[in-house]
């Protein structure tokens, strides 16, 4: 298979680990949308969250919750979560992954 995150997970590829566990692998995204922003990924392929969701519910919630765990973890007193599905929503690997992205204000209106 030549996906990049499952090249991340079988250690194939470096990458900045927060956290891994036997289901997910989270890591430092390198183009950060924000001072922290984390990827957090099922280590087994889905293509998208949508499909994790009707896999594996429990997966999803354990994805959930490590985003909750990692963002204590760093004190982050407020973060948004952010799952794209599907090239026209942002997509581009096509392998699941939920963002994690603190350290600054995602507050609209900005100010």
């Amino acid at each position: 298979m030549d996906c990049l995150f499952c090249k991340i997970v079988a250690g194939q590829i470096p990458a900045s680990i927060v956290k891994s566990t036997n289901l997910i692998t989270a890591f430092n995204d390198i183009t950060p949308q924000a001072p922290t922003h984390i990827l957090i990924i099922p280590n087994q392929h889905f293509a998208n969250m949508a499909e994790v969701a009707q896999s594996n519910l429990e997966l999803a919630g354990e994805i959930f919750k490590t985003a909750g765990e990692i963002a204590s973890e760093l004190g982050l007193d407020s973060y948004r979560t952010n799952v794209n599905t599907g090239a026209g929503a942002g997509q581009s690997v096509f392998h699941a992954h939920l963002h994690l992205l603190g350290g600054r204000s995602f507050a609209w209106p900005p100010g």
